[in-house]
């Protein structure tokens, strides 16, 4: 028998889209998360991203400090267009959506 701790899943998922940071630390992209969580839409996704930034502000915590916004441009169409997608950025050490 051995001690080993082998992720299966879901976990061995969350671990396969896990990235980490310059400083080493762990975080999950929200449009990778989505759906591993079930959700097919963004904007019901980014609902649950924005009640947990409220319990997070209504426990005390600096939503800044567990989730960060950013963006990347994409391909769309004939490839020629581009437009913005937002992208939401969640460490691990503090909140998990």
């Amino acid at each position: 028998m051995t001690n080993e701790i082998v992720p299966s899943a879901p976990h061995k998922d969350f671990e396969s889209i896990k990235k980490l940071d310059k400083n080493g630390v762990e975080y999950w992209d929200a449009r990778e998360l989505m759906p591993l969580l079930g959700y097919v839409q963004w904007r019901a996704f980014e609902e649950v991203i924005s009640r947990a930034a409220k319990a997070c502000i209504n426990s005390g915590q600096d939503v800044d400090n567990h989730f960060a916004r950013s963006s990347k441009m994409v391909e769309i169409g004939s490839n020629t267009v581009r437009r913005e997608v937002k992208k939401i950025k969640n460490e691990e050490k503090k909140i998990k959506v």
